[in-house]
């Protein structure tokens, strides 16, 4: 079992600031109790177990514990694993009664875990809130965010739908947010916005069929365009063809008169006329078989057959004049650019070809009145488009194609037009898109950041609900304590309010602050998390302030709840609670053996020297008149008889303590002596007959010397305490003429024979 074997070397801020563990006393056994006055170092004492109990090195100051027989310096406190608890002015005001002093506040947590953990809940508190306002905000953003994406959702979709609305059966009529976020996102998913973008030609083209009406379908032309090349060729070889007869010189080279005589020559024949048709005088008789050999068959059939070539021209432009083309607003207006770029073409490639045609008319014309010449022909046959009739019949056939494919057509270009529309909002839509998704990232450790403040604070909370779950028994035991039910322990949220008949209780007095301090401590050592059989319980005047009543009960209380620990310590000034724990000790099972050492309790004592005008204070074996007597009043007045019967005066700090102990004789034997009297020590002596002088000595030396917490104060000179054994003498005289019986009995009491030796 892991214990506490003594106090090996203390440099501590006080009246410890220089000690060393003395040869020769014991070391600490199971059960231990330290007896010493106010001021002679317990409170730093148990400071230092409590720097074991928190695993913490020492603020100020330095100590070494042997633990286990190993020594351990407080700077290595941290990696001590001794469970310690320790009740002390400390703890009640951190751990009970944090708030300090003054009113207790309506609510507090007990337990110094307690403390720590509800600062820790508080904190995490703080946290979470602003966990939760970050996760507000993010949702906030969110939500905005997606309000925005959803609005323009909305006024894109309703550009569309304005944009592709129409009478009769058509989706675009109820397009809706909904149908334009989901074909967007496919968009985004697929990767292909891009192919789906249009040219302004484009859009407006579907744009056309979009608001198209149904139309009839169109003939395709059935026109071809003449072989121009073929026709140049069959001209150019009729204007080098020449006729060979005996060639009338005035008509050979007179066109208008040769066309003139063939006709005429022509009706003279036909009728068989002998005299002119046209002067009607007899024709010469070699005139007409002249004129006959002019115009010979040969002459007759080129004649004819440059007339066959002028009628097809002729035929071929009239052909032209009457192709007919459809008009532009019979098409479709999605097909009025194209058909309009392929009617124009075919227009001009048909003007080329009437005016060609009317030049090769024109030049054959003439070759009639020259049918004896050769002539070249000087005209070019024009570049044309021999596909411009089939262009245009393609835009026809695409039009009537149109028509049976109406519905399909038009639904295919509103879905590319509003394709087109999204594609071009697909930026913005992606930049709105991306700041929902990043609020939404944001949410998860948001939120979960929140939740885990939340369970951090929740399992907190339950610890602290765990640790003061004694509640009920807490109240019984206050009760019990105090004698009364007026004080009460509630339960709030984490902690315990302190009521006085029902209302939250102000101005707490010492002695009830320390009865509910010293319950709780007594209950907290049955807390799991503090194993009574393994650990170290430290008390440290657990009984100041109370009246005798209470001081009984608070014995009562720590020897049941602390009898169990692997090792107790209780220190103490008060000589009637001193002597409950001293009888209990007395009374543990093996304490009369006679090796020290296997005694489970051990007796110690704080004892304050004044050393070169500083106090300092040491640990060592109790007095055994400590031991022996039943009260303090008794081990007062040994004390002070040895040292005024002393034949040599003791060292100035030996003296310091006797004023103290002197004052407290002198009052605890005037209380019962007579009691009728009450206030300052002048007012009890002043009555009583004694000398004049010693009884002014006696109270000088007791105001001058003991009161303060240290000695060299401007007005007091530690020098005179060396009249110690003088004035103690005077006491000792004043006690005898008062009550001699009573000095009597004393004296024989504090001087026992010389053969009897008291057991300590």
């Amino acid at each position: 079992m892991t214990t506490i074997n003594r106090m090996v070397r203390l440099r501590l801020p006080g009246v410890l600031r220089d000690f060393a563990w003395p040869e020769g006393i014991s070391d600490f056994g199971r059960y231990n109790l330290i007896y010493g006055w106010n001021g002679t170092g317990k409170t730093t004492l148990s400071r230092v177990f409590r720097a074991l109990e928190s695993r913490q090195p020492l603020g100020t100051g330095h100590a070494v514990v042997r633990i286990n027989e190993n020594d351990v310096s407080s700077e290595d406190f941290g990696i001590a694993t001794l469970p310690v608890r320790v009740f002390n002015k400390d703890f009640i005001n951190e751990a009970v009664f944090p708030a300090g002093g003054g009113e207790v506040p309506p609510i507090f947590v007990v337990g110094k875990e307690g403390v720590e953990k509800q600062k820790e809940v508080d904190q995490l508190k703080i946290e979470r809130t602003e966990a939760q306002t970050r996760l507000a905000s993010i949702r906030s953003r969110k939500q905005e965010a997606e309000r925005a994406l959803d609005r323009f959702c909305i006024d894109r979709a309703r550009a569309i739908k304005d944009m592709l609305r129409s009478s009769g059966s058509n989706p675009y009529n109820n397009y809706d947010k909904a149908i334009f976020r989901h074909r967007t996102e496919q968009l985004v998913a697929d990767g292909d916005a891009a192919t789906h973008r249009l040219s302004e030609a484009d859009r407006d083209g579907l744009l056309a069929q979009h608001r198209a009406s149904p139309k009839p379908k169109l003939s395709v032309l059935t026109y071809q365009i003449p072989a121009l090349q073929q026709i140049v060729d069959d001209v150019s070889e009729l204007l080098t063809a020449t006729v060979v007869s005996r060639a009338i010189e005035t008509l050979k080279n007179d066109r208008s008169l040769s066309e003139w005589i063939r006709n005429g020559l022509g009706l003279h024949k036909k009728r068989q006329a002998e005299n002119c048709l046209f002067c009607e005088q007899p024709l010469p008789s070699a005139r007409l078989p002249a004129l006959e050999a002019h115009f010979s068959a040969e002459y007759e059939t080129f004649l004819e057959r440059l007339d066959a070539k002028l009628g097809e021209l002729q035929a071929a432009s009239q052909q032209i004049s009457e192709v007919a083309v459809p008009n532009k607003a019979e098409l479709y207006d999605d097909l009025a650019s194209e058909y309009e770029s392929a009617s124009h073409s075919l227009k001009q490639n048909l003007d080329g070809t009437r005016r060609f045609l009317d030049e090769l008319f024109r030049v054959l014309t003439d070759k009639k009145g020259r049918a004896f010449d050769r002539l070249a022909l000087d005209v070019t046959a024009p570049s044309v488009d021999a596909r411009a009739v089939d262009n245009l019949n393609a835009v026809i056939r695409k039009h009537n194609q149109a028509c049976d494919d109406f519905q399909t057509r038009v639904s295919t270009a509103r879905d590319r037009v509003a394709l087109d529309m999204m594609a071009g909002d697909l930026d913005e839509f992606g930049r709105l898109q991306d700041i929902v998704q990043q609020a939404e990232t944001a949410i998860s450790p948001a939120d979960q950041e929140v939740t885990r403040l939340i369970g951090e604070i929740g399992r907190l909370e339950r610890e602290i609900v765990e640790h003061r779950q004694p509640a009920e028994q807490l109240k019984d035991d206050l009760r019990k304590y105090l004698g009364h039910d007026e004080l009460q322990l509630e339960i709030k949220d984490t902690g315990y309010a302190i009521t006085r008949n029902g209302v939250p209780a102000q101005a707490l007095s010492e002695g009830e602050t320390t009865a509910i301090a010293l319950l709780y401590f007594l209950k907290s050592l049955q807390d799991r998390r503090f194993d009574l059989s393994k650990g170290v319980v430290v008390l440290d005047d657990p009984v100041s302030s109370l009246d005798a009543n209470a001081l009984f009960l608070a014995f009562g209380f720590i020897r049941e709840r602390a009898k169990d620990a692997a090792q107790l310590f209780i220190f103490t000034h008060n000589f009637t609670f001193f002597r409950q724990v001293r009888n209990w000790y007395h009374h543990l099972k093996g304490q009369n053996k006679k090796d020290v050492s296997q005694r489970p309790a051990r007796f110690y004592m704080l004892d304050c020297v004044c050393d070169g005008g500083e106090r300092s204070s040491a640990i060592g074996p109790l007095d055994p008149l400590l031991e022996q007597y039943e009260s303090e009043y008794h081990y007062l007045f040994a004390q002070i008889y040895r040292s005024a019967t002393s034949a040599a005066p003791g060292a100035l700090e030996q003296s310091y303590i006797f004023p103290n102990m002197a004052r407290r004789l002198l009052e605890t034997f005037l209380a019962f002596r007579i009691p009728h009297v009450s206030g300052e020590l002048w007012y009890k002596l002043k009555d009583i007959a004694f000398d004049e002088a010693k009884k002014l000595r006696i109270l000088r030396f007791l105001h001058t010397h003991s009161h303060g917490n240290a000695v060299g104060e401007p007005e007091h000179d530690p020098s005179l305490l060396g009249e110690a054994n003088s004035v103690l003498k005077d006491l000792l005289d004043f006690i005898e003429s008062v009550d001699r019986e009573h000095f009597a009995a004393m004296v024989k009491l504090v001087t026992p024979p010389a053969d009897e030796v008291v057991d300590g």
